[in-house]
């Protein structure tokens, strides 16, 4: 297995080297000045302080000098600094990535704590009322787009309810710092409601096809008929059995799930004002903050490739055959 690990491991680094490059060009590419951002899109500077500064910011050197600097600071952890907040890029996005796999993480469980039932129902069921009721329900899901929903829920269930509508915890309690933890908890979980219901569905939409479809998959094979004309029960035959064989597909949605855990969901924090790294990410190409932008994407392009490996680790434990290949 460590040998599996590592020859995966040192298959990622060619990888992340080709990714890291084509972000660093894109973002370097962007319109606008990142010393006039620097500076506040109305200062007026004599041109000498305008190049002091793309000195100290490192523009003034070509691209390939640039990219080997910021790449050799990103190795050693040192992500920048933001240039309008004017702080370490790394103290900005540390809160931002916890708030965004909280978020995530609840959602996740939500709807796979969902999805994974009902996806086997419907396979056992199979083009019943249940199935084609959930089919439905599912295409629902995976069609429409995330801030159509928000909206939905926000004037048919927060408004009526009164849900908080953005944010993440009360403005004025939280600035006066008088709740005591419990009521911190529940004021979170208040905020998280909407939000948590919108990642979820969108989730729970597409792992409810993938589980129904591999089930019946399985279903159809000749071992599960033998064990049922053995006599075993139906529950054993489903989950023992069929459900074990299941797993193989859906370990590459598993892999790809995880790095969502903390790579956050653009349109719901950007609409609901929740202050994870998607919305970190919107408001950073608002203000052309190259720093923060350069430190989100490849955070996301390390997610994204962590996701590939655990899946591949996933996919060896399932199928113990995929080590020898």
């Amino acid at each position: 297995m460590a040998k599996f690990i590592l020859k995966r491991v040192l298959n990622l680094i060619p990888t992340f080297i080709v990714a890291s490059i084509l972000i660093f060009l894109i973002v370097r590419s962007m319109p606008g000045d990142p010393v006039s951002a620097f500076l506040g899109m109305d200062s007026r500077v004599p041109p000498e302080t305008r190049e002091l500064i793309a000195e100290q910011l490192g523009l003034n050197r070509s691209l390939p000098e640039q990219y080997i600097r910021w790449m050799g600071r990103i190795l050693t952890g040192d992500l920048g600094s933001s240039i309008q907040m004017r702080t370490e890029v790394s103290q900005l996005i540390g809160p931002m990535i916890r708030n965004t796999f909280l978020l995530n993480f609840v959602a996740f469980l939500l709807a796979v704590g969902v999805a994974i039932p009902v996806g086997i129902k419907q396979a056992v069921k199979k083009y019943k009322g249940f199935d084609n009721t959930m089919t439905v329900i599912s295409l629902f899901g995976i069609s429409i787009p995330s801030f159509f929903f928000a909206f939905i829920l926000l004037f048919f269930v927060a408004i009526p309810l009164g849900l908080p509508l953005n944010g993440m915890r009360n403005t004025i309690q939280a600035a006066l710092g008088n709740q005591t933890p419990i009521q911190v908890v529940l004021d979170v979980a208040r905020h998280m409601i909407i939000p948590v219901i919108i990642l979820a569905f969108g989730s729970f939409a597409g792992w409810t096809r993938y589980v129904r479809n591999a089930m019946i998959d399985v279903l159809n094979q000749d071992y599960v008929r033998t064990a049922r004309s053995k006599g075993l029960k139906e529950k054993v035959v489903i989950y023992r059995h069929a459900f074990k064989n299941a797993l193989i597909p859906l370990v590459t949605l598993l892999g790809f799930s995880i790095p969502a855990l903390f790579s956050g969901a653009l349109i719901t924090e950007t609409i609901f004002q929740w202050p994870g790294i998607g919305r970190g990410l919107m408001q950073a190409i608002g203000t052309q903050d190259q720093s923060v932008i350069l430190a989100c994407l490849v955070f996301f392009c390390v997610l994204i490739l962590i996701g590939n490996l655990l899946a591949d680790i996933l996919y060896s434990v399932v199928d113990p055959r995929i080590k020898s290949k």
